[in-house]
């Protein structure tokens, strides 16, 4: 066992920077026996070197300048845990070009400049980590670069957010409405106070960007992730899923469809007996699909700085004992998006109607001469609308129908002067 230390900088004492931190103190003697040498923090950049701590870092050395940790010579690991884009990015990237090696738990980095990232540390011969990326304390990264590399994977799908996944949880359970499981999942920590990121899927579009990526073997940016978020999601539309045997829940869907790659990221009912309709609260599951393995259901903490620091801390390992983890690096240069209008799935619908005789055949009519045949139809009880006029609220559910053919039903019906809105079109995932 050699005792030259292997150095950690940290770039940030955040949430998460201050829950690796502590793992690395408080677990020296377990990690000095997982690596084969002793493990130890070079140095910790940080915003203000007065503010108080979550975590006593003893003697190890704080700075506010990033080339500090970087330029370190003692330093031989960078782990990245500032969020964002940039000034995340260009650290990266500096670090590799001075020949460190880098942990990451950037998603928004990686789904990105990912394939970028990781070519310049193959050609600087560093590695590049990035299981936290994706799933909190799930390994997803390293199976599908070492565990899956045998299958031909065909779908991968998931709940990847814990904060949105709290939010709903509560909205079920208690009968919340968002607001209120927003606030709750704030003062948790789950939350940001500015949620943005979390509620309207961008971060799970990060993920679904690097596992896609992984999955399909070329790069699928961001930008091409069809994104819904969970804002729009009511009470109502979570007691009416519940009494047709769903639950609400943010999925993100990538597939493989005649050679295409599915990208998307949305809310979805999904069946109360299924795997993912039982993951609740701050929890993530991801359920993959390949051809030897058949299905696959990795399940964990998905929010908070443990899980995350869980997933850093294993890089760490893996990196001081020279376990590869792989590369984002694709066979192919590009895949095939397939279009969001080709997209083939069954379908709820809540609509807010005047109460008069007809109004259930005309918006049959409609759906029907566009080729999407109904599943169910409830009328709920009566509502009253604006100067005293009756009206009526109808949940349906389709047959499988294609997404361009229900988004031009939806024009249509908006443009009728009976339907007064459409309250809500979920996608069900089955």
């Amino acid at each position: 066992m050699t005792t030259q230390p292997l150095g950690v900088g940290l770039l940030g004492l955040g949430t998460v920077g201050t829950g690796v931190a502590r793992v690395l103190l408080a677990k020296r003697s377990a990690l000095e026996a997982r690596v084969g040498r002793p493990v130890r923090i070079t140095c910790v950049l940080v915003r203000d070197l007065a503010k108080p701590r979550g975590v006593d870092l003893g003697e190890v050395r704080l700075v506010t300048d990033a080339q500090e940790v970087i330029g370190d010579p003692h330093t031989e690991v960078v782990v990245e845990v500032i969020g964002g884009e940039e000034p995340a990015r260009s650290l990266i990237i500096e670090a590799i070009r001075q020949g460190k090696h880098v942990v990451t738990a950037n998603k928004e980095v990686m789904a990105k400049h990912g394939p970028m990232i990781l070519r310049a540390a193959a050609e600087r011969g560093v590695s590049v980590a990035y299981e936290a990326s994706v799933g909190g304390g799930i390994p997803l990264i390293g199976p599908f670069q070492l565990d899956l590399a045998a299958n031909d994977i065909t779908s991968v799908v998931g709940i990847v957010n814990g904060t949105t996944n709290y939010i709903l949880t509560r909205m079920s359970e208690s009968g919340a409405s968002f607001a209120d499981a927003l606030k709750e999942a704030q003062d948790l920590g789950y939350a940001e106070p500015d949620p943005t990121n979390d509620v309207e899927a961008w971060d799970a579009a990060y993920k679904l960007a690097i596992l896609a990526s992984l999955a399909f073997g070329a790069p699928v940016g961001p930008q091409q992730v069809w994104r819904e978020g969970i804002t729009q999601v009511s009470q109502r539309d979570i007691q009416y899923a519940a009494e047709l045997g769903y639950r609400i829940k943010l999925l993100a869907i990538a597939r493989l469809v005649g050679g295409q790659v599915e990208a998307r990221v949305h809310p979805a009912l999904v069946h109360q007996g299924s795997m993912l309709a039982s993951v609740d609260g701050s929890f993530n599951a991801v359920q993959i699909e390949g051809d030897l393995i058949g299905t696959a259901l990795f399940y964990g903490r998905g929010a908070g700085s443990e899980p995350t620091s869980s997933a850093v801390i294993a890089d760490l390992i893996a990196l001081g004992t020279s376990v590869g983890r792989g590369s984002l690096q694709s066979q192919r240069a590009s895949v095939p998006l397939r279009p969001m209008q080709n997209l083939q799935t069954r379908y709820f619908l809540r609509l807010l109607t005047l109460d008069r005789p007809g109004v259930m055949a005309a918006i049959a009519t409609v759906l029907g001469d566009r080729g999407i045949s109904l599943a169910s139809v409830v009328q709920k009880e009566s509502v009253v609308l604006g100067d005293d006029v009756p009206g009526a609220e109808i949940v349906l559910t389709t047959h499988i129908a294609s997404e361009a053919a229900v988004q031009e039903a939806i024009t249509t019906l908006q443009r009728m002067p009976v339907v007064r809105s459409i309250g809500a079109l979920y996608r069900v995932f089955e």
